[in-house]
């Protein structure tokens, strides 16, 4: 009898991306999402003062060729390597404290990035929805 990769199972997180997908409004899934663990890439070049008992972290900027600038956090491990296979650390944050403390400014969040599960929030968008 062969069991399933647990890889291919969609983690709580990925659920309340697909869920949204389907309706922006789902005070479940945005519940679910507000409440969970992302992974924040960190760059190899990231300095260790900002290790895991620092209560601030650095978060990573990518500039897209709109112009606009984005900070890219993932459900899982697999999605993070998919998206950015050059990136080898990331710390583990709660989505809800990490949207908490977001920066006024235009910056956006992109959870899993363009992978299927994919959902990019304004910035007023993760202080208005993902702050619980």
């Amino acid at each position: 009898m062969e069991t399933p990769a647990h890889d291919d199972l969609p983690t709580p997180a990925q659920q309340a991306l697909d869920a949204l997908a389907v309706n922006a409004e789902d005070q479940g899934a945005l519940d679910t999402l507000a409440h969970s663990d992302v992974l924040v890439p960190v760059p190899d070049d990231a300095v260790d003062s900002e290790g895991a008992g620092s209560a601030t972290i650095a978060l990573p900027v990518l500039e897209q060729a709109e112009g606009d600038s984005v900070v890219p956090v993932f459900t899982s491990e697999g999605t993070m390597a998919e998206l950015l296979p050059f990136v080898s650390r990331y710390r583990l944050v709660p989505l809800g404290a990490l949207a908490s403390q977001w920066p006024a400014d235009d910056l956006s969040l992109a959870i899993d990035g363009n992978s299927e599960h994919g959902l990019t929030l304004t910035s007023q968008g993760v202080r208005t929805l993902l702050v619980r």
